[in-house]
């Protein structure tokens, strides 16, 4: 089995997905599973990975993506000092014993734990700015930070969705998730972020409002479709970490309004979340995750909005080019719901891809990767 089954971090991750899926009906996911469903042969973003033999699997499943954060320099890493002395964030694809401790419950598969991990508030309390009232700090917690990263299957080449990895900080969980998305690089080659050389001042809550303020903002000018996708990026990792999804984000500088973010989108008003199903990407492989060192049997697990709750998948060992592939269910279809299958396999390096075909003739549509050790 993989050696992080036995994590409580299992149950943590199930209703963080469940809770998600939850808040997205299957009518407002389906016409766009569909129309992907009619897409144009993608190049994958792994396409070495890709064989011939991905076509011939049958049922249009989606498949997403989650990451370990660490590696080089400018990766999250355990102990990577961000915000300043006595506050550390870290960042790891599964994180170990630590969970939010607002960490809303769900109902939740019969197979995961029964207890989640909890988290350790330090005695310090929430503080008053100018601006609003501040997060109280604790001494650790997994939040959500979300990354850009390519759509392999969309119409437009050039069309980029939301995927989220975890990190375990301690400090103010939202001002940390935003330090990490602005200033670190995730493990994965496939997502990157544009938010990089931002410098963030404060995250506070008033009237109703939460305001994200930057000391400096990114230059950058973007497209339209690309701006909007990485402004949803930070409200989607702010929201993800005060485990709030309804209160909009006000983006400033310095404490002022600022008309033009990327060049495009206008901040004047508080910004508000958009359906996961127009942002965010239709599969994430939440374990194993990348360049993770895993047990002979292992468990792979993720969240998928799946056309006909099918999600197919392959592996391949990049040493000796033995190939697996099957399918897996997700618990739902055409809504985001978790998906889990096992794996037995030799030791080496391996490829594993999980994807979503088309139904009308086979094609391979949206795909995702990870690289992994088997002991």
């Amino acid at each position: 089995m993989n050696e992080k089954q036995n994590d409580p971090f299992d149950e943590l991750m199930r209703r963080a997905l469940h809770e998600e899926a939850d808040r997205i009906e299957p009518s407002d996911a389906l016409p766009e599973i569909r129309a992907r469903a009619h897409a144009q042969r993608p190049a994958a973003r792994r396409p070495w990975l890709m064989t011939a033999g991905l076509a011939a699997v049958g049922t249009a499943a989606a498949t997403g993506a989650f990451t370990m954060l660490n590696g080089a320099d400018d990766t999250a890493n355990d102990g990577d000092e961000v915000a300043g002395p006595g506050t550390t964030v870290t960042a790891t694809g599964a994180p170990q014993s630590q969970a939010p401790s607002v960490l809303p419950a769900s109902p939740e598969p019969s197979a995961a734990p029964t207890r989640p991990p909890s988290t350790s508030p330090s005695t310090m309390t929430a503080g008053p700015t100018d601006r609003g009232v501040t997060e109280p700090p604790v001494k650790s917690a997994v939040v959500p930070v979300y990354w850009l990263g390519q759509q392999v299957g969309a119409r437009e080449k050039s069309a980029v969705r939301l995927y989220r990895t975890w990190a375990k900080v301690s400090g103010r969980p939202a001002e940390q998730a935003v330090r990490i998305m602005t200033s670190k690089q995730p493990n994965d080659p496939d997502y990157y972020s544009v938010w990089r050389g931002a410098a963030l001042n404060t995250v506070t809550r008033s009237d109703g409002v939460v305001t994200v303020d930057f000391k400096e903002l990114p230059k950058a000018t973007l497209d339209s479709k690309l701006a909007r996708l990485a402004t949803q990026q930070l409200v989607y990792t702010v929201q993800g970490a005060l485990q709030d999804n309804q209160t909009p984000v006000q983006v400033t500088q310095a404490g002022r309004s600022v008309q033009k973010l990327f060049g495009q989108v206008d901040t004047s008003a508080p910004l508000g979340r958009a359906q996961a199903a127009e942002v965010q990407a239709l599969v994430w492989i939440d374990s194993p995750t990348e360049d993770e060192t895993v047990e002979p049997k292992l468990t792979v697990q993720g969240v998928a909005a799946a056309y006909e709750a099918t999600v197919n998948y392959q592996v391949t060992n990049l040493k000796t080019r033995e190939t697996k592939k099957s399918f897996a269910n997700t618990k739902e279809g055409q809504k985001f719901s978790p998906y889990s299958f096992q794996l037995t396999l030799s030791p080496g390096p391996w490829q594993l891809s999980v994807y979503l075909v088309s139904p009308e003739d086979g094609r391979v549509t949206d795909t995702d990767t990870k690289s992994i050790l088997v002991k």
